[in-house]
């Protein structure tokens, strides 16, 4: 019999990067623009953006028509940027492109230097093309805003005082907005931690630029990676890869916060090595399975993860697996002693196998948004399986 192999008839895909770009930088006060005809930014704005009600953003779409595409002509996208930056006044002009462009050969980022030229406005073209996951937008969007704007001569604030932390990475795409990003904040204040920046949610771009007077920079997820080695090549400070789910896994991840600055050296204390035999399966970004698989352990429950995605920020270990095909992906569900994921992927785990529904907005986008548990901190998140 034939198999067609990176063929899904059930599983749908997570957010796209040009999506993944446009929740970076959402915040910032800048002017985003998807160079598509219009599918993209129906998309972003009906599924992976949950802030339009509370904070305004300039977000658009370049209107491309089939001439335009047919004859690579982007006199129009250049002259309507130029024209709407000049009424908005926006702090950079961010383009991205969508699978159209990227069949034209569209140029980003000369695009960006041209209108950069025009306008005066600091300008950044990522050539996305809407057919990789949010993390390919999202971590060089970030990273690229750090690259430009955060100056020179900086220093991590000295040892002695309390330690001051950047959170990078963070989106509603991994956080959602039903409180992980404040509780977390909370934590690191209960703790004597102080929060100098979160990228990029919550905070002021003037917050932002001052992130190289932070002693340590949190990767909460994958996102974060590209910025947190930006900000250490640039400013010296170490980074700590990992979420605090639960609470032996809260104190591991504060100690190692406290072992980054003391020692200078970067943490990644949720790295473990997979269990051998008969294990759960947590499917979803790395950053967070990895954490979660942490949690899970210390309360009894041996777990895998498997990441769909492209960056793992170094948490995947061995035993784990690294598939989007929705093939392997049902086939490690066969095998696992109890599946969590998103409500998505149940579908393809059998029946009888128990079933634990953790909605991530990257993927299943507001279906299930008020399922979506404040996972930070204390105590391991309500599950509906426990290992007898």
């Amino acid at each position: 019999m034939l198999r067609m192999k990176q063929v899904n008839r059930i599983l749908s895909t997570y957010t796209a990067d040009v999506s993944g770009v446009c929740s970076a930088l959402y915040e910032l006060g800048g002017m985003t623009v998807m160079h598509d005809a219009s599918g993209c930014n129906s998309t972003y704005n009906t599924h992976d953006e949950p802030r339009w009600y509370q904070i305004p953003s300039m977000v658009y779409i370049s209107a491309l028509t089939e001439m335009e595409a047919m004859m690579g002509d982007d006199s129009k996208l250049v002259n309507d940027v130029c024209r709407a930056a000049s009424e908005l006044h926006p702090r950079f002009i961010a383009l991205c492109g969508t699978p159209i462009p990227m069949m034209m050969g569209t140029d980003f980022p000369g695009l960006a230097r041209l209108i950069e030229k025009k306008t005066g406005i600091p300008s950044f073209g990522f050539a996305t093309n809407g057919t990789h996951s949010y993390l390919l937008g999202a971590g060089p969007a970030l990273a690229g805003i750090a690259r430009r704007f955060c100056p020179d001569g900086l220093k991590p604030e000295p040892a002695g005082t309390r330690i001051s932390v950047n959170m990078l990475g963070v989106t509603p795409l991994d956080f959602s907005v039903t409180g992980n990003v404040t509780a977390l904040r909370a934590l690191l204040l209960e703790n004597d931690f102080a929060v100098r920046s979160c990228w990029a949610m919550g905070s002021s771009m003037e917050e932002l630029l001052e992130a190289g007077k932070a002693q340590v920079n949190l990767v909460l997820s994958a996102a974060g990676l590209p910025l947190a080695e930006f900000l250490r090549e640039k400013y010296g400070a170490p980074y700590v890869v990992g979420l605090p789910i639960g609470k032996p896994c809260t104190a591991q991840y504060l100690n190692a916060i406290r072992e980054a600055a003391r020692t200078g050296e970067n943490q990644s204390p949720f790295r473990k090595e997979a269990p051998s035999g008969k294990a759960g399966l947590i499917i979803g970004e790395a950053v967070w399975g990895a954490s979660m698989r942490a949690a899970l352990a210390a309360d009894g429950n041996p777990a895998r993860v498997l990441c769909p995605l492209e960056w793992d920020a170094g948490t995947i270990s061995g035993g784990d697996l690294r598939t989007d095909d929705e093939a392997e992906i049902a086939a490690a569900a066969r095998e696992a002693d109890f599946v969590l994921a998103d409500p998505m992927y149940q579908p393809v785990v059998p029946a009888g196998t128990p079933f634990i529904r953790f909605p991530h907005e990257g993927y299943s986008g507001r279906i299930w948004r008020s399922e979506i548990p404040v996972f930070i901190g204390g105590g391991v998140p309500p599950l509906e399986f426990r290992r007898g």
